[in-house]
């Protein structure tokens, strides 16, 4: 039986070593610090949109809640602003003494 000599911990082959300017070093750095601050840009963009669009939802239910409640109360305006096809369409006939006004 043959016995292999052990290698000592200090001895390097020198192709496996590589050393790195501190130019190389500062450019992998900075890259990394770009891409940490893209990433953490989109997450920012990310939490607005959300928030914003959670807002326009609140905000959304609480005008549909708050024009069902008034609807009843105010009559609907007729013009060429008014959104009519949302709206049934129901005849009442009033008296015009009604709202003929004395000058």
């Amino acid at each position: 039986m043959t016995t292999a000599a052990p290698l000592g911990e200090n001895t390097l082959s020198p192709t496996n070593v590589t050393t790195k300017s501190q130019e190389e070093i500062l450019y992998q750095s900075s890259g990394a610090i770009v891409a940490a601050i893209v990433v953490g840009v989109i997450i920012i963009f990310t939490v607005v949109l959300l928030v914003l669009k959670m807002y326009n939802r609140h905000m959304r239910a609480k005008r549909e809640l708050e024009s069902t409640s008034t609807k009843a109360k105010t009559p609907p305006a007729f013009g060429p602003t008014s959104n009519t096809a949302n709206q049934p369409t129901t005849i009442t006939i009033v008296p015009m003494d009604i709202h003929t006004q004395n000058r």
